[in-house]
């Protein structure tokens, strides 16, 4: 999809009669704030990162905010060569998408109460019950599994750096890895290839990590078009799904029914590039609920990307690489959108309003308990990125 030199921003559409009232949070890529949205698209608090560089954030269930970002000192120069071999790992990281440095949890006014530091976690977390966060991190694959690693493009072996897995940890509240599962050790070498279009620095690119009820945990890979559960005991595959019916996935969710919900970004794939949701019952790998644009080009974001399911099975969607925030109802109608006005630049890309993630938090979340959110004190900031109604 192309933009209109004249593109609406800020709040576009709203029925309010059929949207799930709440207040939904953004972190611009590229950027150095986090943003609390109230119904009408204007800022109602902002987080600013004063030593990180954020990828996304959530509310905790105790009102803190949680966030994901690369320590200031470890960004790329802007002219850094994407995938270029290097002398240490942590180098050959930093090159990847997704690579983060730090978790850090932040108070309301944005005071640091807690963080976890590690060069090599990426794209996304989990916080469990038990105050432990479920993270992915990258580890250089054993070259007799690279080996065998199928797919990718090809090339010469003095520049090849080292080829990249996936495992998740379970840290604690002190930092200690408690559990780890190594996914690189589920998947087939051969069933399980790169797709042929992307390089060969990683064979996964794990991208998220959910925890379904019961503890099983629900997974993400972009490079082989995989979803998956792990059985949180055996850490073995109990289901895999995606191949001839993924493009470059993000963000699989557990689903209260059991079911897992998933961004299919819908690149590579068979047909024209089309991103769409879809719903796929783990027992009998149905698709049994998606939601696609009409016409389905009109719906596209070729990487990044999410969708969270909302009370009343409204869906949340996060078109990332066009900055547009959509809310659907179960029958796919929308009812509300919001296009972010923010724009950074990002090296290699230039100029974007890109979103990796948006959630949408219900009026009586913890978070906003004897908080004033009428946005009186942004209205400045309101103002200038024309989000004033």
């Amino acid at each position: 999809m192309g933009w209109s030199v004249a593109r609406p921003i800020g709040l576009t559409h709203h029925r309010k009669e059929y949207s799930i009232k709440g207040y939904t949070l953004i972190t611009p890529l590229a950027g150095y704030s986090t943003y609390l949205l109230d119904m009408q698209g204007r800022i109602v608090h902002e987080w600013k990162h004063n030593f990180i560089q954020p990828q996304f954030a959530k509310l905790l269930p105790n009102g803190n905010l949680a966030v994901l970002g690369t320590h200031k000192s470890l960004l790329l120069p802007p002219n850094a060569v994407p995938n270029s071999p290097s002398s240490s790992l942590e180098a050959h990281v930093r090159r990847q998408g997704g690579a983060a440095s730090t978790l850090q949890e932040l108070d309301w006014d944005g005071a640091l109460i807690w963080s976890y530091d590690n060069p090599f976690i990426h794209h996304d977390f989990c916080r469990l019950d038990n105050g432990n966060t479920l993270i992915p991190e990258w580890i250089a694959l054993p070259d007799e599994i690279s080996h065998k690693v199928k797919g990718g493009r090809k090339r010469s072996k003095k520049q090849m750096p080292p080829m990249l897995g996936d495992d998740i940890i379970e840290i604690d509240i002190d930092g200690n890895t408690v559990s780890r599962w190594e996914t690189w050790k589920l998947f087939d070498p051969r069933k399980d290839p790169i797709c042929p279009l992307e390089d060969r620095s990683e064979w996964t690119h794990l991208n998220s990590v959910d925890q379904q009820s019961n503890g099983d945990i629900v997974i993400s890979c972009r490079e082989n078009h995989r979803i998956a559960i792990i059985d949180r005991k055996s850490k073995q595959f109990i289901w895999k799904f995606g191949e001839d019916s993924l493009g470059h996935q993000h963000h699989a969710t557990a689903l209260a029914n059991g079911n897992v919900q998933v961004f299919d970004n819908g690149l590579h794939g068979h047909h024209l590039p089309a991103s769409r949701i879809i719903e796929v019952n783990p027992r009998t790998n149905d698709i049994e609920w998606q939601y696609s644009a009409v016409p389905k080009d009109q719906f596209f974001s070729a990487h990044i990307s999410g969708a969270q399911r909302l009370t009343h099975n409204n869906v949340l969607i996060c078109e990332g690489t066009g900055g547009r925030i959509l809310e659907i109802s179960r029958t796919g109608d929308p009812v509300w959108e919001w296009i972010s006005p923010f724009l950074h630049e990002m090296p290699h890309f230039g100029l974007i309003n890109w979103l990796y993630r948006a959630y949408r938090y219900n009026l009586d979340h913890p978070a906003f308990t004897d908080k004033c959110l009428d946005g009186h004190d942004y209205e400045n900031i309101n103002s200038e990125y024309g989000l004033s109604r």
